[in-house]
């Protein structure tokens, strides 16, 4: 009796681990969301992650609603987008919506313009950001603001002037790109880290009172890119940092992260860590042993300025 237990533990254990793994690929597909018609609006839409988010979401099927400050580029990536197709899948030329999401002032009435173009929005994708290099002690609190002003206030002035539209309907999917430093701060990215630790505050806080409504909300945080975000960056003056920094180089391929994006809103994932073994281990490291991290961090900024003076 005991050698027929043990022989059938392993099959029946097998089994288990089968039948778990099914029932969670049929849970994924019954909850998977199909973007075919459904509107999307992406910020920052004329360059970088935005633009590829463009592609890979038009390529599904979406209606697109492009927004950014230069209409010319933004016209460029639906002229791009216009003249390709899918196979089966039914593509749309996209709209576009032309403001500066630093400028909060102007967001209620671009808000007003996006619901116009199909009258709802489905999903509302926050990429529009800006980065920051420098050294707080030569920072003015001016800059401080400003990238708060375009990677803070901005997505979440437009969000509040979409959401009650979403709330009407009972439906709709927010996400946000944040960063590995809205989980983490390293040295000399002040208020890039300190913008990007209120938008994840924020959009958890979001998705604990609209899940009620039966909206979703994704919070997106990858590692380095290889966009221009660095070359784009402020300093402490406010002038343009202008260069690529080798961690940006290496970086992930936008499109990578791109489809990331794709896929958390087809599997309604709430919170999404797009990085490295180093910086993933740095985020638990903050966590379980603070005082370790800290020291690893000051050690980097020593290690830094000796560079400097060499």
């Amino acid at each position: 009796m005991e050698r027929m237990l043990g022989l059938g533990v392993g099959p029946l254990a097998a089994g288990t681990v089968g039948l778990l793994i099914l029932l969670k690929v049929i849970q994924r597909l019954r909850h998977k969301q199909n973007l075919q018609d459904k509107v999307v609006v992406i910020t920052g839409a004329s360059s970088g992650l935005g633009k590829e988010c463009a592609r890979v979401f038009h390529a599904a099927g979406a209606r697109l609603i492009l927004c950014g400050r230069d209409q010319k580029r933004l016209q460029e990536v639906v002229e791009e987008l216009r003249n390709k197709t899918y196979g089966k899948i039914q593509t749309y030329s996209p709209c576009t919506v032309t403001f500066d999401l630093s400028n909060t002032s102007r967001v209620s009435s671009a808000a007003e313009e996006i619901l116009k173009c199909h009258g709802h929005v489905d999903v509302l994708i926050n990429n529009a950001g800006i980065s920051y290099r420098g050294n707080i002690l030569d920072t003015h609190v001016s800059v401080q603001r400003d990238v708060m002003e375009t990677n803070y206030f901005g997505p979440v002035a437009l969000t509040q002037a979409i959401l009650p539209s979403m709330v009407d309907r009972r439906s709709g999917h927010i996400v946000v790109i944040s960063s590995v430093q809205g989980k983490i701060s390293i040295p000399y990215r002040s208020a890039y880290s300190a913008s990007k630790h209120a938008t994840q505050a924020y959009f958890d806080c979001l998705r604990a009172e609209v899940d009620r409504f039966g909206l979703q909300v994704s919070v997106i945080s990858p590692g380095y890119i290889r966009t221009n975000l660095s070359i784009n960056a402020v300093t402490g003056d406010g002038s343009k940092y202008g260069v690529m920094d080798k961690t940006t180089a290496k970086g992930r391929d936008p499109e990578d992260v791109a489809r990331a994006v794709l896929k958390a809103v087809c599997h309604k994932q709430k919170d999404v860590v797009l990085a490295g073994l180093l910086p993933t281990a740095a985020v638990y490291l903050r966590t379980l042993w603070p005082a370790l991290y800290f020291r690893l961090m000051a050690s980097r900024v020593t290690k830094e300025q000796r560079l400097k003076e060499e």
